[in-house]
């Protein structure tokens, strides 16, 4: 005897997942409210995700499957032209953060600073990113810094500190830009520390 086909994917629970940390936080999801957000029992939420925290690790990992996907495909679309990575990278963050994507990623924060084992993806992104910009980059320092700088952007406005208006945030990603091709003066470390 076949047993009953599943009439819940997993995308639909995960996309239930993200509306309820977008209202009410992920801090706050359970696996009840996003049974109910889904309108399905917590069992068919188990059946997939048997912790909470399975659950906020799926969410992570599409949600940078996702942005990932984006890039990727910013990049082909570029074509082979120098430092493309960080090109793509840049072109990415010309669409800004709407607020739901604000208030998921803000709450995905939260949980991430908190658990080592939701942090590995992160991580292991972050890594990735690096490499790959440092295997596309004739002269890495530039994309580096310009890395650096669009990372920090971002952090900015994905914790809520700071909301640059859009005029301004379009200047500052162009100026962002301009660092991609610069070579900086190599300095020893001493003379960073050093006070002037």
């Amino acid at each position: 005897m076949v047993g009953r086909p599943r009439s819940i994917d997993r995308e639909a629970v995960l996309d239930a997942a993200q509306a309820v940390a977008a209202r009410d936080g992920a801090g706050q999801l359970t696996l009840e409210s996003v049974a109910a957000e889904a309108g399905i029992s917590k069992a068919s939420v188990l059946y997939d995700y048997k912790t909470k925290q399975a659950l906020l690790k799926a969410l992570v990992e599409r949600r940078i499957a996702t942005e990932s996907n984006r890039i990727e495909g910013i990049e082909q679309h570029l074509g082979p032209v120098p430092n493309v990575a960080i090109r793509a990278r840049l072109s990415s963050e010309l669409q800004e953060l709407s607020d739901e994507d604000r208030k998921v990623a803000l709450g995905l924060c939260a949980v991430v600073s908190q658990d080592a084992d939701l942090r590995r993806p992160v991580q292991d992104m972050f890594t990735q990113r690096i490499a790959h910009l440092m295997e596309t980059s004739e002269k890495p320092r530039g994309p580096l810094l310009a890395f650096l700088a669009v990372e920090g952007l971002k952090s900015l406005e994905w914790l809520g500190l700071y909301k640059w208006p859009s005029e301004e945030r379009k200047r500052l990603l162009s100026e962002i830009r301009w660092l991609v091709d610069q070579e900086p003066e190599e300095r020893a470390c001493d003379e960073v520390t050093d006070s002037p």
